[in-house]
């Protein structure tokens, strides 16, 4: 069963911390919203608080971004799976990257933005995040 959350731009600092210190490895945390509602922003503090040390931009040209990361709570060795599909248009392009492949996977984390494009797709265990522009959550 997915589970659902609603998140403002004020809120994503607390929402990044909490969400990486519940994370195992193996989640798809699938990232809702218009353009600048907050979704690379969010990738951006789950990314520090999983001691990613690179430089964090949405991937919408290259489509996935790969980084290594920890878990907060284990200081377990993880790799950041980072999508934008925001330019794709449709599944075959998805699968093509393989990453349904790591769906799953304990050694990994996937963050998808725009994945309302693939939804139906998703693993019924995914994390769905939906951005809002305003104050109410």
């Amino acid at each position: 069963m997915q589970k659902h959350t609603t998140l403002n731009l004020s809120q994503i600092p607390d929402a990044a911390k909490n969400i990486a210190h519940k994370l195992r490895g193996g989640e798809v945390l699938a990232l809702i919203g218009e353009l600048g509602s907050g979704k690379t922003a969010f990738a951006r503090a789950l990314a520090k608080r999983l001691k990613v040390k690179n430089r964090i931009t949405s991937p919408t040209f290259v489509l996935m971004n790969i980084f290594r990361g920890l878990l907060p709570k284990n200081k377990k060795k993880i790799m950041l799976f980072h999508l934008d599909l925001y330019r794709t248009k449709n599944i075959s392009e998805v699968r093509a990257l393989g990453i349904t492949d790591l769906w799953g996977k304990k050694d990994a984390v996937v963050l998808i933005e725009w994945a309302d494009k693939i939804k139906k797709y998703l693993p019924p265990n995914a994390i769905m995040i939906h951005f809002t522009h305003g104050s109410q959550n």
